[in-house]
């Protein structure tokens, strides 16, 4: 955890204000405090691990579940080491399989899911895309770096009703 929050990607688009004002070596600290409790935030916190050696390669967030009925937003980070073999898709895709599942079978019985992304963050928009998380539109000046920079966002949404024929893992 300590070594991907030293990733510059990682500092700049996902760990928020919080933790990049927190000083370098208290960083992984931080971050967890905030998600150690996350259902008594309305948030579902999952690290994505190797199976092999529970190497921490990445996390998925759904946050504010239910903040509006039947809805959370999604949140992603997969460190260095784990780029580009699409573990944050194929994590992702698994987050909102599970978040769309009936509460009857463990799920949250969620109607949909939304993300947003800087449209500088090429990255992240394959990552929703992979995990059929279609483009609704773009928000203006939405994304605001810490030092003030804003950036126009991506804002996507995938819902328990899409068939995910559009997903490269196949239909659901």
């Amino acid at each position: 955890m300590a070594v991907a929050l030293e990733d510059p990607g990682i500092l700049r688009w996902t760990a928020g204000t919080a933790v990049l004002r927190t000083p370098a070596d208290q960083r992984a600290l931080k971050w967890l405090e905030t998600r150690i409790d996350g259902w008594a935030r309305s948030n579902a916190v999952f690290a994505v691990a190797d199976a092999g050696t529970d190497q921490v390669l990445g996390s998925v967030t759904l946050r504010d579940v239910n903040r509006v009925p039947d809805q959370a937003v999604c949140a992603y980070w997969v460190s260095p080491i784990a780029r580009g073999r699409r573990i944050a898709g194929r994590a992702l895709d698994a987050a909102a399989l599970w978040a769309f599942g009936p509460a009857s079978a463990g799920g949250l019985g969620l109607h949909r899911l939304s993300l947003d992304h800087a449209l500088v963050n090429e990255g992240s928009c394959k990552v929703a895309t992979q995990a059929g998380f279609l483009l609704e539109g773009t928000m203006r000046d939405y994304y605001v770096e810490l030092d003030g920079r804003r950036h126009d966002s991506h804002l996507h949404a995938r819902l328990a009703t899409d068939d995910g024929s559009h997903l490269p893992f196949g239909p659901r």
